[in-house]
């Protein structure tokens, strides 16, 4: 078989590749998939279903336990570098945020953690996962692991304290629920989901290899982090996994072609999303309408920079981070060269 693509493939990878674009911003509670005279029925649904909340800082000087002013211009508390936050960015910057809330559960902490670029000229999608237990600083709070900074200010102090690291403006913010990605894996009848390695987890058995997951499965797979041969690392592969998986199967024949299956996706998948009160229904349809030309290849995962493993004073487990990479990867995603980072 040829390397080359036949015409007809490569038409055909376009319009996957855009469907695929259409369930990333999903995923941040962009709501319109147009699929003929059901648009104005799903904008309904969706604007019905998405809730809005003060998720963005509300400005002005951070003020940390101590009370003195904290100046995101100087280095953090025991050398941890921030820097000056901009008052535009380059591109849309977004934060999405998976929090495993569950009930009864004070304090929750949020287990995923990823940073959306859209560069201006709209060519392709940085995803960027921040392990949930990096060791940085949070303004106000000092050193600790990044999704403490959810559990002690909610998404504003997440927020500050990503746009410190990185340097980079935050534009808006979604939040989405683990019951979420439990629900939109059932609307689409289960996902195959490359397993990298195997395991038994909440009375579940995973095995190496690709495997078909329910949403129970799929919630088990997504959480589990201790029995994992890098911990937090490794679960962010999983994560990643997981979501390729349930773009592909949600941009499928299948699925865009039923509507009764696609009506159950986009209500499973907004109903469980919160967006910061300043991103309007309006504003997510003309991110989505602006990105129609993407290309094959041009939606790519990222970690952020670590450099190694330790323990925190107080004894935690903790990943340390490459300051000097973490200092690069934001200077690119501040200049919107994103794609010349490695």
């Amino acid at each position: 078989m040829s390397d080359n693509p036949q015409p007809g493939e490569a038409h055909g990878e376009r319009r996957r590749n855009r469907r695929l674009l259409v369930v990333v911003l999903l995923m941040l509670a962009v709501p319109v998939v147009a699929v003929g005279g059901y648009l104005g029925w799903l904008n309904h649904l969706v604007t019905s279903n998405i809730k809005f909340a003060d998720l963005m800082p509300t400005g002005g000087p951070l003020v940390p336990v101590d009370g003195g002013a904290f100046d995101p211009s100087e280095p953090g508390e025991g050398g941890i570098p921030t820097a000056a936050v901009p008052a535009e960015s380059a591109g849309d910057n977004y934060l999405l945020i998976g929090s495993d809330a569950r009930s009864g559960l004070g304090g929750a902490r949020s287990d995923v953690i990823i940073f959306v670029h859209v560069p201006i000229d709209k060519h392709n999608v940085s995803l960027i996962h921040f392990p949930r237990d990096m060791y940085v600083f949070i303004p106000g709070r000092g050193r600790n692991k990044i999704n403490a900074a959810f559990a002690f200010g909610g998404a504003p102090l997440l927020v500050d304290t990503v746009q410190g690291m990185l340097g980079v403006k935050i534009d808006h913010v979604a939040m989405i629920g683990f019951e979420g990605f439990k629900r939109m894996t059932d609307a689409v009848g289960g996902l195959d989901v490359y397993v990298e390695e195997g395991g038994k987890i909440d009375g579940h058995v995973f095995t190496q290899g690709m495997m078909h997951l329910d949403g129970e499965m799929a919630l088990a797979f997504v959480r589990e982090r201790y029995d994992l041969s890098q911990g937090d690392i490794s679960r962010g592969r999983r994560q990643q996994a997981f979501l390729k998986a349930l773009m592909l199967e949600a941009v499928s024949v299948e699925t865009l072609a039923n509507p009764a299956k696609l009506a159950t996706f986009i209500d499973s998948a907004t109903s469980n999303v919160i967006v910061d009160r300043g991103f309007d229904v309006g504003q997510m349809r003309g991110e989505l309408l602006s990105l129609n030309g993407l290309r094959p290849g041009d939606i790519r995962f990222l970690t952020a920079p670590l450099s190694g493993f330790g323990r925190s004073p107080y004894g935690a487990s903790i990943d340390l981070v490459d300051w000097v990479k973490l200092t690069q990867l934001g200077t690119a995603i501040r200049e919107d060269r994103l794609d010349s980072y490695s």
